[in-house]
């Protein structure tokens, strides 16, 4: 499996306020993503000077902040295989989301941590 990129993500219903903080910390807005999934969540990729990345995910009925790992792959499906052969399951009330550009889903391991896998299309 192909990864292209691996940081950690904050999925959050109060994405603003974690924005402003990593901004202060010298974090840059590097990407922006609005009405995923025909709906109101958000995702907006954060870098700072040294080229540390931070994905802030914005979901409005989530119950509190969930921190997880963003896992950028070249395959999707081969990663989704991957993570289910080893006891990965989509996090409850979570499903595979295609945006057009891009596919992802978050998934939770057997111990509970999470795995944003996203798939960017390059030709579609």
């Amino acid at each position: 499996m192909m990864i292209t990129s691996f940081n950690p993500m904050i999925i959050t219903a109060n994405a603003d306020d974690i924005i402003k903080t990593f901004e202060a910390l010298g974090f840059e807005r590097r990407h922006e993503k609005a009405n995923i999934d025909d709906k109101t969540g958000s995702s907006v990729r954060m870098k700072d000077a040294d080229g540390f990345h931070v994905d802030i995910a914005q979901v409005d009925v989530i119950p509190q902040d969930m921190t997880s790992i963003k896992m950028n792959v070249r395959d999707f499906d081969e990663a989704y295989d991957f993570l289910t052969a080893h006891g990965f399951t989509i996090v409850p009330g979570g499903k595979i989301t295609d945006t057009g550009s891009s596919k992802s889903v978050t998934m939770v391991s057997p111990s509970e941590y999470a795995i944003n896998v996203a798939y960017h299309f390059r030709e579609r």
